[in-house]
């Protein structure tokens, strides 16, 4: 697949050494020497569209003036048939590009050509990768936390995908343990209080206290009846974290599926149990040395792992010894697995069992101490915790309303749940504004979500896709269609506002590259709404429907073009590409 922009900047490189080749032939610069630099793209191309460094990187083994290096590199550059139409020095030594006509002319019909697919590349080489996110207890409603991790998972699994990585998507429901024993215990207080009134017991401090915990012991009286308060506690709590689950599992895929989320697979914590997958993976670890037994309970050696990987880095025993590393408990002394130890048997079952290539998890920031702990126990399974599992932390959100931070939904009256959030704000746009940096923290403005203006992110990469389908149509009345431009010369294509729009179509690719490559899919949302801000530009400044009938064309196959791929990436990202607004 086409990726214009590296295809230029290698296309500059080789340009750069043939000249050199050339140079050190006529004497002019040392022969035998390495000529070496990087092309980017300047954030300023006043002077240019592309600039080298090689003069500059290359001027202590030349021994010679970096800009005396460029103008001699300069001099000998053969721009003829290439994507550049001229080079020029500047500064102390950069060597400025011009890009040609031949270029942009390869873009669009690189664009045109692959069509869906234009922005796929290879750089995954089909290498498997699972992608682990939300992963919501299933005791109560989804918060917002889960909301933004469900895009933030979706969005990256799309870019990983469009990357050339074969993606699979995960999500693990924590239906064994504590938090279950919890959730049954809550449901089986509220029961008793239906049942007892106030000769209830007290309901515990440490329960669910939400008000679907109530809806849940109703129901279950209703289907079930007043008799279980006369069967063993044990027995009790089984039927009903079991009733609780049934009914709150499928709420939650509906809740995600609403939201556009669909999983490959739902992987359940008893799986693990009931498997022996945890007893298998701690015995293991006993065997490979990285456990002991203490107080009837059994322990990994965790600070011994991370102290002689930090040891390897170069880290100190002093510095070590400050981090006040800690061993983690596998199985209390009550013979029951810790949660820790589960999730050490799941990962073994990504990444030793399963075979993926790698692991990805969409975690909360708070679980940050977890990460290190984690990719130790892996590494003590052999099975390179360091490089075949990732853990990409995201931030808190907040949502705001007038400016003011709102923590209760309006209908409810109760903590604002995902649900709650989908019913106050269209899907594409908690979608699109969850998707940001996963390191930064997120002021979602339920004010703005809702505008229909260009102050709006969304709507204003949305308009631009509509806007542009509103044109293509009334052209098409008017006899100009899309398969008629197709052979259209590009070559008419000069005005600035043009030539930026079809630099940022170029740009998908290589912001797919760097999104896969910083797990940061927010920057599928930037070069969105930057290519909607240069179509809206172009669209003020060229004509289109009363153009010269060779421009006329080129402008509608430029226009069909950013159709395509406004509505290529809106899809990585999860938000619709609507004809009409």
């Amino acid at each position: 697949m086409a990726n214009l922009i590296e295809q230029a900047k290698q296309c500059a490189d080789g340009l750069l050494r043939a000249a050199y080749t050339k140079a050190a032939e006529e004497g002019a610069l040392p022969a035998g020497a390495e000529l070496s630099g990087t092309v980017e793209i300047p954030k300023d191309v006043t002077n240019g569209d592309y600039a080298a460094n090689h003069a500059m990187v290359s001027a202590r083994t030349f021994r010679m003036a970096p800009k005396k290096i460029a103008e001699a590199l300069a001099a000998r550059v053969v721009t003829n048939g290439s994507f550049f139409s001229s080079v020029s020095v500047a500064g102390p030594g950069f060597l400025n590009f011009r890009l040609s006509e031949q270029w942009y002319r390869a873009v669009l019909e690189a664009v045109t050509k692959e069509g869906r697919d234009y922005g796929r590349i290879t750089d995954g080489a089909g290498q498997s990768v699972l992608v682990e996110f939300v992963s919501a207890n299933p005791t109560g409603p989804m918060h917002l936390g889960n909301a933004r991790g469900g895009v933030l998972g979706d969005a990256l699994a799309s870019v990983l995908d469009y990357a050339g990585y074969d993606v699979s998507r995960e999500f693990y429901v924590n239906d064994a343990g504590n938090q279950i024993e919890k959730f049954a215990t809550s449901i089986d207080a509220r029961y008793q209080e239906l049942l007892l009134g106030d000769a209830a017991p007290e309901f515990p401090e440490d329960g669910y206290h939400g008000d679907d915990i109530i809806a849940l012991a109703e129901a279950f009286r209703a289907e079930e009846g007043d008799g279980w308060l006369k069967k063993p506690v044990a027995e009790r709590h089984s039927a009903m974290a079991a009733f609780g689950l049934k009914r709150n599992i499928p709420k939650m895929q509906a809740d995600l599926r609403r939201y556009g989320v669909e999983y490959d697979r739902w992987f359940f914590e008893s799986e693990l149990h009931n498997s022996g997958m945890v007893k298998e993976t701690m015995d293991l670890l006993t065997e490979r040395g990285f456990t002991y037994e203490k107080d009837g309970a059994l322990w990994l050696r965790t600070s011994a792992i991370l102290s002689e990987k930090l040891r390897a880095e170069g880290k100190t025993d002093e510095a070590i010894a400050k981090l006040d590393l800690k061993d983690d408990v596998l199985r209390r002394s009550n013979g029951f697995y810790t949660y820790f130890a589960a999730d050490i048997a799941y990962h073994r079952n990504k990444l030793g069992i399963r075979g993926f290539d790698k692991a990805i998890n969409i975690w909360g920031a708070d679980h940050h101490g977890h990460v290190a702990r984690l990719k130790a126990a892996m590494d003590a399974l052999g099975l390179d915790g360091e490089h075949r599992l990732d853990i990409v932390l995201m931030q808190l959100v907040r949502l705001m309303r007038e400016g003011k931070p709102v923590v209760m939904s309006k209908r409810t009256g109760k903590a604002i749940s995902l649900s709650d959030l989908l019913d106050e704000v269209p899907v594409d746009a908690a979608r699109y504004f969850f998707n940001s940096r996963p390191e930064s923290a997120v002021d979602f403005d339920l004010d703005l979500a809702v505008r229909q203006d260009s102050e709006n992110p969304v709507y204003y990469v949305q308009y631009a896709h509509a806007r542009i389908c509103t044109l293509i149509s009334a052209l098409q009345e008017q006899g100009h269609s899309v398969e008629s431009a197709l052979g259209a010369d590009t070559g008419v294509l000069t005005v600035p506002e043009e030539l930026e729009v079809i630099k940022q179509l170029a740009a998908l690719p290589e912001e797919i590259r760097l999104a896969a490559r910083d797990y940061d899919p927010s920057r599928v949302n930037r070069f969105a709404t930057e290519l909607a801000a240069r179509f809206h530009r172009f669209y003020t400044v060229c004509r289109i429907r009363d153009a010269e009938e060779g421009v006329l064309e080129a402008r509608l196959l430029l226009c069909a073009a950013v159709r395509q791929v406004l509505e290529i990436a809106l899809g990585i990202i999860g938000v619709t590409a609507p004809e009409h607004m």
